[in-house]
């Protein structure tokens, strides 16, 4: 114990905050406590788990709901001795909400600010409060149990098909596979399907992927996205008041994964769903368009928030790409992730599981943030990927390395 307060005596300023802001669980003290985004109904949060048969369950509508349509890839079965015969079919995922619950959360900006040491900065910018408000607002937004929705989805040749999805249940999520009639349909088309009935269009995006040809599952948070995962203030300070920003290099690169493999992509992340629009936008705007896989929580405190970037993280994703495997498993995958977490660990696990599925795998060193001296060490990476081939993996510090590693791949 002498040693280690001698030893926090002897810290310059600096070392003294970095390990204060990776310090979780101080951190967490500072954020408010849990709060539940259930429905006012107790009946509808009730009949929520009677699943897909609730007698009980109600349409949502525009007047009472806000809905979320989650952009998808469509994919063709493959069945032995039918390949490439098998109508479309997708996963839709839907998440309901209760419309105009905007409560003050005056509160909870505050605490957010505190814990990340804003408080002084934010009574000054408008602009950054008004982002942490907008932010936070999915996370206190009641969500809507045992709802209901009718969805019409357009096809290439003209025609519509509509499709009953949900009820949702508990956290406030439908989920359902359905099939998308249309043979024809060619790799690559894009179809936006919507709520039927609704004012103002809700639609979503679902991008044709045939059984061949390449596939590319990224992770977001310190690979394409800076947020400073090992350090709480970090992912606080880049999700909430921040505007995001891409790691350099990293959108050139991918646009040279773009334009020489064409691959279907898939972002992979352990962000709530909550951040949905949030993630969704800051890909838009910097990267190829694809589908974002993100962890299905439905109420939040902002300690657990953390936890879903630092826990289970290889689990989570593993149980993920298991999915992906089975939609599209004649592709050639190439995966890209970051030291910060587990991503080598995941990737080289999938690896061995599905042999020939997986055609190489990058990971980013991520030497911008502080505490990743182990996380860094070639020892950590050589174990992660024993048993792999050398040429099928590479750790890299600047996109550029990669791009000739691409060019071979194709």
């Amino acid at each position: 114990m002498t040693s280690v307060l001698r030893q926090k005596a002897q810290e310059t300023p600096d070392e003294r905050r970095q390990r204060k802001s990776a310090d979780f669980p101080s951190v967490e003290k500072k954020l408010p406590l849990r709060w539940y985004r259930r429905s006012t109904s107790v009946i509808d949060f009730v009949s929520s788990v009677l699943g897909q048969r609730n007698p009980l369950a109600q349409p949502a509508n525009p007047r009472d709901n806000t809905v979320w349509l989650l952009d998808n890839t469509a994919y063709r079965p493959v069945r032995r001795g039918r390949k490439g015969t098998q109508t479309w079919q997708a996963e839709i995922v839907a998440c309901v909400f209760v419309a105009g619950d905007r409560e003050d959360i005056g509160e909870f900006v505050a605490s957010l600010a505190d814990a990340i040491g804003l408080d002084g900065e934010l009574g000054k910018d408008e602009t950054v409060r008004r982002r942490i408000q907008e932010r936070l607002q999915p996370f206190l937004t009641k969500i809507s149990p045992s709802r209901s929705l009718t969805l019409e989805i357009p096809l290439p040749n003209g025609q519509r098909r509509q499709h009953q999805l949900g009820p949702t249940n508990d956290n406030g999520i439908a989920n359902k596979t359905l099939p998308i009639d249309g043979r024809t349909v060619k790799n690559g088309t894009v179809v936006k399907p919507y709520l039927k009935g609704w004012d103002d269009m809700v639609s979503m995006e679902t991008r044709f992927a045939s059984p061949e040809g390449w596939l590319v599952i990224s992770d977001i948070d310190d690979t394409i996205k800076y947020t400073q995962t090992p350090e709480p203030t970090g992912i606080l300070r880049t999700t909430f008041a921040e505007e995001p920003k891409p790691i350099p290099g990293m959108p050139q690169f991918y646009s040279h994964v773009q334009k020489y493999l064409v691959p279907t992509w898939f972002y992979l992340s352990a962000s709530p769903y909550n951040l949905y629009p949030f993630l969704r936008q800051f890909l838009r705007s910097n990267y190829s368009p694809g589908t974002l896989i993100l962890r299905d929580f439905s109420w939040m405190d902002l300690g657990a928030l953390l936890k879903t970037f630092t826990q289970g993280t290889q689990t989570y994703k593993v149980d993920r790409m298991k999915k992906i495997h089975q939609w599209l498993p004649g592709r050639k995958v190439l995966c890209v992730g970051d030291s910060t977490q587990s991503d080598p660990e995941a990737y080289a696990e999938i690896y061995k599981k599905y042999p020939g599925w997986v055609h190489a795998i990058f990971i980013r060193k991520v030497t911008d943030v502080a505490h990743m001296e182990k996380k860094n060490t070639d020892e950590r990476f050589q174990n992660a990927f024993k048993g792999i081939p050398q040429h099928v993996w590479k750790v890299f510090e600047k996109p550029e390395e990669l791009h000739r590693l691409v060019e071979k791949l194709k």
